[in-house]
């Protein structure tokens, strides 16, 4: 019989720090837990088990999903219901959990984009998978060119009057877009929580299109995903390509993006992280969390090695000047 989880009593006295999202009530730890690698169906259960656990007995309340992480479709999800019935259902009140919709999921025309049947349809079959009665966040995960902007909206302000989800967010929408949401859910009693974007020392489009500056000036807050740029803001990448990396088997990152100039760049970068006694990792996700507007990073984990070393960004030191 599998032994009780009870979660560590000093768990909000481990170091973690909370940040408000913008304007509202909600706080976030600094580092998030995402479930989009590492727990899905080909991934090992008690793995999956020990990571969350570690997480919240270091105060990472918010989990971040979305109904097409796994692999397999919506087995991340499922991991988490599972994590929910056997250990998390006494901390239910205690976590901040979230899931989107608007990648490809199942076939046929109601099973992407952002139409109100998809989102609706989704957002149902991710709360059966998690064996919960409502999410805290839901996101719309991606701009949809073709559907009005009205109905996925809309779609976002139904379900959260329906119980379904207590807040609402958008992921991967031009700046434009993001404003007219801003205001259609603004005018509806529905406030835009939170943007979620990609941000990296690598990649920072949110803050050369203007959507950091928006988010802060309206009072949204900004999460970051894909922090590490999939591993190549390690030392993982510094001496060559591991045969066991994710570069090696090209699904994410592809062999020809490790340019000369890349990795020059990067060892630049690791220079300035050992001379911060800190591994390159633990200064991008310093990076990130000190940048104007951003209220917490979303890391991946595939051991509780990994998510501890991570954790130490929390109290990292500000960067001196931009790097």
């Amino acid at each position: 019989m599998k032994e009780q989880y009870l979660a560590d009593k000093s768990r909000y006295d481990n170091g973690m720090e909370y940040e408000r999202c913008g304007r509202s009530g909600v706080l976030l730890p600094k580092v998030s837990l995402g479930f989009w690698h590492n727990f899905g169906s080909v991934d090992p259960y008690e793995r999956s088990r020990e990571i969350t656990h570690f997480a919240f007995d270091h105060g990472i309340t918010h989990f971040d999903l979305a109904n097409n992480y796994g692999p397999i479709y919506g087995s991340a999800e499922e991991t988490l219901g599972r994590l929910m019935d056997e250990d998390f259902r006494p901390y239910r009140d205690e976590l901040f959990i979230s899931s989107k919709a608007g990648y490809d999921m199942w076939p046929g025309p109601y099973g992407d984009w952002g139409s109100r049947k998809y989102l609706m349809a989704s957002l149902d079959q991710s709360l059966k998978r998690m064996r919960i009665d409502y999410v805290d966040l839901f996101y719309s995960h991606r701009y949809d060119p073709n559907t009005p902007l009205e109905e996925t909206l809309q779609a976002l302000v139904d379900i959260v009057r329906q119980g379904k989800a207590l807040y609402v967010g958008i992921s991967n929408w031009p700046l434009e877009p993001l404003k007219f949401g801003y205001d259609y859910l603004k005018e509806r009693d529905v406030p835009l929580l939170i943007y979620q974007g990609r941000l990296n020392m690598l990649d920072r489009k949110p803050q050369d299109e203007g959507i950091l500056d928006f988010c802060a000036e309206k009072g949204v807050g900004f999460i970051a995903f894909s922090p590490l740029a999939q591993g190549l803001l390690t030392d993982r990448y510094l001496n060559g390509i591991p045969a066991d990396s994710r570069m090696a088997k090209e699904v994410f990152l592809k062999k020809e993006m490790l340019t000369p100039q890349l990795l020059e760049k990067l060892k630049n970068y690791n220079k300035v992280a050992e001379s911060r006694g800190e591994t390159l990792a633990e200064m991008a996700l310093a990076w990130i969390l000190h940048q104007k507007g951003v209220t917490s990073v979303l890391v991946g984990a595939s051991s509780t090695a990994q998510l501890e070393k991570n954790l130490r960004c929390v109290t990292a030191d500000p960067f001196e000047e931009e790097l």
